[in-house]
């Protein structure tokens, strides 16, 4: 038998998942899980640990043997009808990891500048970038670009890009964002500023102390928003 193409491996692997998923789904689940995340996105109802479950099923029986295969299927997931779909795309991203190097970058972007909401943003920023961010740093040029994107999204993953960098951080260009961002309104930008540099206290606490000292004024804690959500 010939050797598939990188097309018909990513058609096996996506079409293998999403009929596992449509056998799992629970209609049950499926609407609570739509409200809570405040999409228009409709969800198959598979929590977290079974829908892992079903990745690893369906990718042991189509493995991928090319970064084309890869990058095909990620994409035919990230556009899938339903939220599983995007989950399981990131999953996918990350059960390659030779393949996340320089050349992945502009997937990783084309993730970020079309993310939706923070349950795939913060994953793919905080996640992905960040830990190629860490390895390649000149992409930290694309993480300032990022600060003036009319996406509210893209200028939280200029953020959230350092949040595991921990002894590694370039408290440089770190300080840099916040302050780019720091008269940033939106509550997910405001939310996500606390977040890093509490996550960089476990770190250096002195460095945090200090920054937030020197910037006080222009750090107050966000405003509540009713009905927001973060994790």
């Amino acid at each position: 038998m010939p050797a598939q193409t990188a097309t018909q491996q990513a058609t096996a692997l996506v079409a293998d998942l999403q009929l596992r998923m449509r056998q799992a789904a629970d209609p049950g689940r499926a609407g609570p899980m739509q409200a809570y995340m405040k999409t228009d996105q409709p969800f198959y109802g598979i929590q977290a640990g079974p829908r892992r479950r079903l990745f690893r099923q369906a990718h042991s029986a189509h493995p991928l043997t090319s970064r084309r295969a890869w990058e095909l299927a990620v994409r035919r997931l990230w556009g899938g009808a339903r939220r599983e779909d995007m989950y399981q795309a990131l999953e996918l991203v990350e059960a390659y990891p030779a393949y996340l190097d320089g050349a992945s970058w502009p997937l990783l972007e084309e993730l970020v500048k079309s993310a939706t909401h923070w349950d795939t943003l913060d994953w793919i920023a905080a996640k992905l970038v960040g830990a190629l961010v860490r390895l390649d740093r000149s992409f930290e040029s694309s993480l300032i670009a990022w600060w003036s994107s009319e996406r509210m999204w893209v200028r939280r993953a200029s953020l959230l890009a350092h949040l595991h960098h921990k002894g590694e951080t370039n408290t440089g260009l770190l300080a840099s964002t916040i302050l780019a961002l720091a008269d940033d309104p939106d509550f997910f930008i405001r939310k996500a500023i606390g977040w890093v540099l509490r996550e960089y206290a476990k770190t250096d606490p002195a460095w945090v102390r200090e920054f937030v000292d020197d910037h006080q004024g222009r750090l107050s804690p966000p405003k509540p928003t009713r009905g927001a959500q973060t994790p």
